[in-house]
């Protein structure tokens, strides 16, 4: 066993997996025709103890459950895109917010995961870093007073609401992050620590731990591999074409170190989902495979 295996043991953290090594939620033609009683299966095959839910789960929560209860099974955490950066759209964000934490209640789960896609690049098929927005003063603050009220509603439901920063968007960037954690309430809005998409970026995800470890709420596992960063770069390719080439793989298979990374966490006291993610072409990365090795690299440098 490891130091770790008591500062981040069962006791403390969960390890999840997302579904994005089965199938893409933003780019459906990324599929090779997995179902989901399939993808749940090799979830808990993998020895995972949750996952993130998917456009090819069950709609409705009761028939979700029963499906993974069946597996040991536990939602770690809904995902719900915001867009309070552009016209008209704070109503029907905090509604489609509202709809997502029913469901998640409904489903027996605490955790809700959001990001800002207001005039996001990363669905186009543009260069994803040279059309990401940069938002205005005006905008930012329409996006981190838009957060405080999502994350008091989540609170006073007894939920914790993190957010994650993505390529392509108004928070990609270390500077970004630092920004909103800056200007938003603690007690309401948290940090999705996402390691690749910060390295992804040109940033430290281990320097970004470092500095806001008691902001973490919620952590995305996601490893990279650089060479295909440079190219995405030098090429200025869409994001759907870096995750088709195979930017993005498990942890233990790309460049980043998640040991001192989670050090930092058990330093931190960090409590919640260490949660695997890898957005891959499953016809060129078998899930199962990758979730197994993603699974046996977490035993390694966990101990257990």
């Amino acid at each position: 066993m490891t130091d770790l295996a008591g500062r981040l043991g069962p006791d403390k953290v969960k390890l999840g997996v997302c579904c994005t090594l089965w199938w893409n939620d933003d780019f459906p033609t990324i599929d090779a025709g997995i179902s989901f009683g399939q993808a749940v299966s090799e979830m808990a095959l993998a020895g995972f103890q949750g996952c993130s839910i998917g456009h090819k789960y069950p709609s409705d929560p009761a028939v979700l459950k029963a499906a993974l209860d069946l597996r040991g099974l536990e939602i770690s955490e809904p995902w719900t895109s915001t867009y309070f950066t552009i016209g008209k759209m704070r109503h029907k964000t905090i509604a489609a917010f509202e709809q997502t934490l029913a469901n998640l209640k409904a489903l027996g789960g605490t955790e809700l995961v959001v990001a800002e896609f207001g005039a996001s690049s990363h669905l186009l098929p543009v260069d994803v870093f040279a059309n990401r927005p940069q938002f205005t003063n005006a905008q930012w603050d329409a996006l981190t007073s838009g957060l405080d009220e999502l994350g008091k509603i989540a609170s006073s439901a007894g939920m914790k609401l993190s957010y994650h920063h993505h390529m392509g968007t108004g928070v990609q960037t270390r500077a970004d992050v630092d920004r909103l954690l800056a200007s938003t309430d603690p007690n309401l809005v948290h940090l999705l620590l996402d390691t690749a998409h910060l390295t992804f970026a040109g940033d430290d995800p281990l320097d970004l731990a470092r500095a806001h470890a008691d902001r973490i709420g919620h952590v995305h596992m996601k490893d990279i591999r650089p060479g295909i960063v440079s190219r995405v770069r030098e090429e200025g390719l869409s994001f759907q074409e870096a995750v088709e080439l195979g930017v993005f793989t498990v942890p233990g298979d790309g460049a980043i170190d998640f040991r001192p990374i989670l050090e930092v966490l058990a330093d931190a006291g960090y409590e919640g989902w260490l949660v695997v993610e890898a957005e891959q072409d499953p016809n060129n990365a078998t899930p199962l495979e990758y979730a197994k090795k993603a699974r046996s690299y977490l035993a390694e440098v966990l101990g257990w």
